[in-house]
């Protein structure tokens, strides 16, 4: 097995072939996962940041190994204006699912519950099948009590 712990800057036109690692969304999201690409080659990996659809993440010889994000069932929201947009997002936001925005719509897990909120609100949407990349957070959102109870222990 290979173990990946860092990425170096792979230029993907160097290289005559292009070998898959198809993953996918959740793994990939992770930074410490094992996965088989293509050829049957084992790879570790124990990063410092996720990797995301479509990375070289190493090359050997004349191939380049390429992480091949699996589509999934996600639900296609449109929206007509950039107000519209933001109403929309903060709706999917609200019930704590992942968004990826485009010009014109966004994409959303296609869960159950977010079906329920389109429904009840009736907003228009399509289901499809694709790769879906959720905008990352920055930081993490929590509900961690930790500082205040360091704050009320100094008495």
């Amino acid at each position: 097995m290979k173990l990946i712990k860092e990425l170096n800057s792979i230029n993907r036109e160097t290289f005559e072939y292009s070998i898959s690692l198809t993953v996918e969304r959740r793994v990939l999201a992770k930074r410490r996962w094992r996965g088989q690409a293509e050829d049957g080659t084992d790879f570790g990996f124990d990063l410092e940041a996720p990797l995301r659809h479509g990375i070289c993440f190493h090359a050997q010889e004349d191939k380049n190994y390429v992480i091949d994000q699996k589509p999934e069932e996600v639900f296609r929201v449109p929206y007509p204006d950039q107000r519209e947009a933001a109403h929309r997002a903060w709706q999917v936001g609200n019930l704590h699912f992942p968004a990826q925005f485009t010009e014109s719509y966004l994409l959303v897990e296609g869960d159950l519950a977010v079906r329920h909120m389109l429904d009840r609100n009736e907003i228009p949407f399509e289901e499809a099948i694709e790769v879906f990349q959720p905008v990352m957070a920055a930081s993490g959102h929590h509900h961690d009590h930790g500082k205040i109870l360091k704050y009320f222990n100094r008495w």
